[in-house]
């Protein structure tokens, strides 16, 4: 139990900071695009975090498999160039009697991840579509903010305003800048700016929004030419773009694991085996990161990192790959995809028993030759 425990901290603890730092980096790079869109005016910043601990469970289920690859290349490749393999080794500890060690961080991990995978993603994507259509069914000043300007939706739109009130119905030191296009072709005819003093959002009785202007100016032209137009007014009506309003959520990883059960859509049934084949994809990797995690103290734990990552990706690639062809119907939805799991199973059991075997193999063929001898 002492071995055991061991082990399994050094699995743990690897796998706690792999994980941790996969996330942050993923997460930064998903955070930097929302990021974006908010400073676009494509969406309200106080929604920001909210997003991206909805996407948390969806990152995780993926993270967790991996990080528990390298976690035992890591951690075991440590203990090879220690030699304190070696003295388990002395001891009775067998690569058989190594793998049922590794299958208990193994379940914990497998168990966190179906969790993840079958409950909380899609809870959290679901919840994440919900916030996005709520997003796109606000109008331009919903997400204006003071002293900036912002690209509104249509993209071919920057307005400021200096001053906007609580209920954000009433702007002061407005400044708009529009790009005007031909209705044949769309090809751009020039920019307009639109100054005012004062406006006001205006809603008609067909649903239409306008944002009326008072006491200000209209410039049409193109920039570096002379030739532009100047119009003076007292009140001035700009046409908001509609929102576009989506009540359902179609998106296929945001169903609930139960509704996926015993449905006849192939696109559904698919989606339940991708669910089911992330907590297999766990027992899976902890096979094939045991036999690789074996290295000679003098090449150093580092050697066999770059070929087990890239049996990894084939891996998940491989299921990628399977998972779009069940899609299309190229593959029976019996066979799915478990038959990627058969096949790396089998390299996993080939990678676990080929160097045990191998070292038999020559001790017989030495002793043989000792006897001709």
């Amino acid at each position: 139990m002492i071995v055991f425990r061991y082990l399994s901290r050094e699995v743990l603890v690897t796998l706690s900071a792999v994980s941790a730092v996969l996330l942050v980096i993923i997460m930064s790079g998903r955070f930097i695009k929302y990021l974006a869109q908010a400073a676009q005016g494509l969406l309200d910043p106080g929604v920001l975090f909210l997003i991206m601990g909805f996407r948390l469970p969806g990152f995780l289920q993926l993270i967790l498999p991996l990080g528990l690859f390298l976690g035992i290349l890591l951690a075991y490749g440590r203990l090879y160039l220690d030699s304190e393999m070696t003295v388990l080794s002395a001891t009775g500890m067998s690569q058989q009697r190594l793998m049922v060690y590794s299958l208990a961080p193994s379940l914990l991990v497998a168990l966190l991840v179906a969790w993840l995978s079958l409950g909380l993603a899609p809870q959290g994507v679901a919840e994440q579509m919900r916030i996005l259509n709520e997003q796109d069914a606000l109008t331009e000043f919903d997400t204006l903010v003071p002293g900036r300007f912002q690209a509104m939706k249509d993209g071919s739109r920057v307005t400021y305003t200096q001053e906007l009130s609580q209920d954000r119905g009433e702007l002061a030191g407005i400044f708009i800048s529009e790009k005007r296009f031909s209705r044949e072709g769309g090809k751009e005819r020039g920019i307009t700016v639109l100054v005012a003093e004062s406006g006001r959002q205006e809603l008609q009785a067909d649903g239409s929004r306008y944002l009326i202007l008072e006491n200000g100016y209209r410039y049409d032209g193109n920039p570096g030419q002379a030739d532009y137009r100047a119009i003076q007014y007292d009140t001035y009506g700009v046409l908001l773009p509609k929102p576009s309003v989506r009540g359902e959520i179609s998106e296929r990883e945001a169903v609930p694991t139960r509704e996926l059960i015993g449905s006849d859509n192939p696109r559904l049934q698919s989606e339940l085996q991708w669910r089911l084949s992330i907590p297999l994809l766990v027992f899976v990797v902890a096979l094939l990161a045991v036999p690789l995690s074996r290295v000679n103290p003098r090449q150093g734990r580092f050697l066999k990192l770059l070929p087990a990552i890239l049996l990894y990706m084939a891996y998940l690639g491989l299921l990628i790959a399977a998972r779009g062809a069940l899609d299309k119907g190229k593959i029976p939805q019996e066979l799915g995809l478990w038959w990627v799991h058969a096949v790396f199973v089998l390299i996993g059991l080939l990678l676990l028993y080929w160097e045990p075997l191998r070292l038999k193999w020559a001790a017989r063929r030495t002793a043989r030759e000792v006897a001709r001898g």
